[in-house]
């Protein structure tokens, strides 16, 4: 067993696998941006080091900035966590080129199931198909066009190296594709650091049902029952639970089974989920994620099995220590991805800013899986994701009531985040009757007049008496904390804490008055794509600035019909929340 490994990732993620090598008596390397310089998973580690930067890609998805570190610290493997270069099969074999283990399966398996194209090639092989889809990389909208008149309309386009929802558009018609080729390509290449698309037919009100599947490098291989992530808004995840309900044991065997095929068909080894969409009695292979994802916490609830263990024991060489038929489920779980998103009436709009107070709930059967504490910042240059709540029952009845009390207790206060929603989800018959699909959020949950509270209610106070002192010192790029606390009445006003300074955000969805003409930016972010110009004549409803915040795209639309009289921002620029955009005479 490997005695250091590097966690190469941020937020809820690194701390979830720095808490299970803690367990495991593995010490821990964190990296760390300039933004995160006071970042949970930095306080937790027993080493932090210094990436520069504050965007991702300054940061996170700087290579040469990473393996620098490997080298300086002397860990004998690096955990990826999900999302940044999880699914990159150079990085991993940049890792292995130095000796290094990289905590996932090897690049071979990660080309080919990491590239979409050859995910559905490799899954035909061994007899498990897709839904019909391209098997090229986009090259222009052309391609969308006449891949939607032959197979009909709607159609989505795809990060080919991507997951999550990160890259992807829907679009309805041949007017749209160029417009949601752009776009995906340019969140693709933002979150994945590659803008490769494919396209495949989209289906109409599926469920999406995903298996966690194990292998290790001795040939063996198992699947650990069904997790549905049906409960999605923009293509990402809001809620997710095991095992799937109301699905035929017919289908969930055969599902299983599939899955194990094609983890076994491509050579993968360690920890990994295979993405199926069922509808109308048929299922069809998706694709498949390399990587731990964001929500195997309700697999590990139902199993008992610790998959981040899991995944370092198979990485260091060791056999799975169970088959097949050792696998047990019990129960039920759902985890609720507690995001700092307004749902303003459905329109999710992102909230960044410092956390003034964050206080999980507890209890029987309730876990919380967060990147965050009191004080800290969610930053617009990051997912922003706050972190998961868990909670277990013995029949999904209890999971569902137990998960709403859960969350009715949950106390967070300066940023809005989808509880609101999530309550509203779990609270809907339809979900109750396993009636929801990927589009029910969007098309059919009504979350008129609900949106995110920043505050906690009157009466509860959560001031800590005592302040926090730290001085943080960097040499050679590594990171030194010396910390203590002192009583807030023996230095007479609060001093600086290294921390942002809590602050209370405005609840409303956007800052824009209806048909005022005076269009101001709705949250913090940057402009992406400036679409028309000064003096333009624009549509009421028409996308004049396109802006980016946490990893998502944002319309930003003129409110009336007019001449656009001043235009105050450019591609590039950074905003904040209720800045100036433009005028509409």
């Amino acid at each position: 067993m490997f005695s250091k490994v590097l966690i190469a990732n941020r937020g809820e993620i690194a701390v979830r696998v720095i808490r299970a090598c803690r367990e495991m008596g593995i010490a821990t390397v964190a990296v760390y941006s300039e933004l995160d310089r006071d970042a949970l998973h930095v306080r937790l580690a027993d080493e932090a080091y210094a990436l520069g930067g504050q965007s991702a890609a300054e940061s996170y998805l700087n290579t040469e900035a990473i393996l620098g570190v490997v080298e300086r610290s002397g860990a004998q493997a690096v955990h990826p966590g999900y999302g940044f270069f999880s699914e990159n099969a150079d990085f991993a074999r940049a890792i292995g080129d130095r000796g290094v283990t990289f905590v996932g399966p090897p690049p071979e398996a990660i080309e080919v199931m990491g590239d979409k194209i050859s995910a559905r090639e490799a899954a035909a092989r061994v007899d498990v198909q897709g839904v019909p889809g391209s098997t090229e990389f986009l090259i222009d909208a052309a391609q969308v066009t006449a891949f939607g008149e032959e197979h009909g309309w709607p159609v989505a386009i795809k990060a080919a190296y991507g997951g999550g929802g990160r890259g992807m558009k829907v679009v309805g018609t041949a007017g749209d594709a160029a417009a949601a080729l752009e776009s995906a390509q340019r969140e693709a290449l933002a979150y994945f650091g590659r803008d490769e698309c494919y396209i495949e037919r989209y289906l109409t009100a599926p469920r999406h049902i995903e298996i966690q599947v194990v292998c290790d490098q001795h040939g063996n291989g198992v699947h650990l029952a069904q997790r549905d992530c049906s409960a999605q808004r923009r293509h990402q995840k809001l809620i997710e639970e095991a095992p799937a309900p109301g699905l035929p044991s017919e289908i969930a065997a055969a599902m299983g089974a599939d899955a194990v095929k094609v983890a076994l068909g491509c050579g993968y080894t360690n920890a990994g989920t295979v993405e199926f969409l069922y509808e109308n009695g048929e299922y069809f292979y998706l694709e498949m994620n390399t990587r731990l994802q964001v929500e195997h916490p309700v697999t590990e609830m139902v199993t008992g099995l610790d998959l981040v263990r899991l995944q370092l024991m198979i990485a260091s060489g060791e056999p799975l220590p169970f088959g097949q038929e050792d696998v047990e489920v019990s129960g039920h779980a759902i985890e609720i991805r507690i995001n700092a998103e307004d749902p303003a009436g459905g329109k999710f709009l992102p909230s960044p800013g410092p956390l003034a107070h964050l206080g999980p709930p507890s209890g029987f059967g309730v876990r919380w899986d967060g990147g965050y504490e009191s004080g800290d910042e969610i930053s617009q240059f990051y997912d922003n994701l706050i972190g998961k709540l868990i909670c277990w029952g013995s029949d999904r009845e209890i999971a569902i009531a137990r998960t709403v009390r859960a969350l009715r207790e949950f106390r967070i206060e300066g940023v809005t985040t989808t509880i609101p929603a999530d309550i509203a989800i779990l609270e809907h018959p339809d979900f109750a009757a396993v009636a929801h699909s990927t589009k029910w959020v969007e098309e059919t949950l009504d979350l008129t007049g609900i949106s995110g509270p920043t505050t906690a209610p009157p009466g509860q106070d959560h001031d800590d008496p005592n302040v926090k002192r730290t001085a943080t010192v960097e040499v050679n790029g590594k990171r030194f904390d010396v910390s203590m606390w002192v009583p807030e009445s023996q230095i007479g006003a609060r001093a600086p804490t290294g921390k942002a300074t809590p602050r209370r955000r405005s609840s409303r969805s956007a800052t824009t008055t209806a048909g005022s003409g005076t269009i101001t930016a709705p949250m913090q972010g940057t402009i992406v794509k400036v679409l028309v110009e000064q003096g333009a004549e624009v549509d009421a409803g028409e996308t004049i600035v396109v802006l980016e915040a946490m990893k998502m795209e944002n319309n930003i639309t003129a409110d009336k019909s007019g001449t656009l009289v001043e235009l105050k921002v450019t591609a590039g620029q950074s905003i904040q929340n209720g800045d100036l955009i433009a005028k509409i005479e």
